[in-house]
């Protein structure tokens, strides 16, 4: 099976990491490295490695559609919703959304891939819903839950400009991916940066308030292999505290380290949304070239 070419538009940390992964993955090949600052870092990068590069922004792949089949959005919840969604789908090529627009249909690869392969444009959540959304969706196939609470707690030098532009979106679009997708009534989510040295990684506290009857150790069972199944693709997710009752609530903890690609490995929330990004685009690559 050929290689399905993707183009990355925004090649800041976040892009520079996907394209990374893209250059070592057996389904995709990196077709463009789409920005608009024509000293950008990660431009060069892409250009040292021989990778086409323009700074024209989106208007470069309107002139030179056949650059790839996928498009990576690693730029901002506006700029994604008004000018580049709009491209993207005109021109019949597939989104895959790294912001918090939510534009497209929500996905998590190992809740709901299957039913957004029909779409053109998918939205990653935020690397907070993609840490978190499955845990919740697995403890609501067990029981009811009234509502959800995460607090994530990330290194404050993994959280550049634009993860600070976007926090208000990045809230609002995890909390309702715990609605929509984790089966939680309501939801509210909570972000730390934590500035501490040396820099720790990702930490993601859940709670979950139930409805009704159920048996903890069940829902162990469950989490547990939701998580082996999150560490197929993000190998340095981990289960830090089991799920436990406490004062009625259900309370478990993951993190995630990063693999190093690009990025250091505490900057695990960012390559939680990367790793993430590129399984959802394999199973499309699949698809394309069945």
């Amino acid at each position: 099976m050929g290689k399905v070419k993707v183009a990355i538009i925004g090649p800041g940390n976040i892009g520079t990491d996907l394209m990374y992964k893209v250059i070592k993955n057996d389904y995709l090949e990196m077709g463009a490295m789409i920005g608009i600052v024509p000293e950008s870092e990660g431009l060069r990068r892409a250009q040292d490695m021989g990778i086409t590069t323009s700074a024209e922004g989106i208007d470069f792949l309107k002139s030179n559609p056949d650059c790839a089949e996928i498009i990576f959005d690693a730029t901002t919840a506006s700029a994604h919703e008004k000018f580049n969604a709009p491209v993207i789908n005109q021109l019949g090529k597939i989104a895959i959304d790294l912001t918090p627009a939510a534009v497209g249909k929500i996905v998590s690869p190992v809740v709901n891939m299957h039913d957004c392969l029909g779409e053109n444009n998918v939205n990653l959540i935020t690397c907070g819903g993609q840490a978190t959304t499955p845990i919740v969706y697995t403890i609501s196939q067990h029981v009811g839950i009234k509502y959800a609470e995460v607090v994530t707690t990330v290194a404050s030098k993994s959280a550049g400009p634009g993860t600070r532009a976007n926090i208000d979106e990045y809230s609002s679009t995890t909390a309702k991916a715990l609605t929509t997708l984790g089966g939680a009534d309501t939801a509210k989510v909570f972000t730390v940066f934590n500035p501490a040295e040396p820099a720790s990684p990702m930490r993601n506290t859940i709670f979950c308030e139930p409805r009704g009857e159920f048996d903890i150790q069940v829902i162990n069972t469950a989490v547990t292999e939701m998580v082996m199944a999150i560490q197929e693709y993000v190998p340095g997710y981990e289960l830090t505290m089991e799920p436990i009752v406490n004062n009625g609530v259900i309370t478990t903890t993951v993190s995630v380290s990063g693999a190093g690609d690009f990025l250091p490995s505490y900057a695990g929330n960012l390559d939680m949304e990367t790793s993430s990004a590129i399984k959802v685009a394999e199973e499309y690559a699949k698809k394309l070239r069945n």
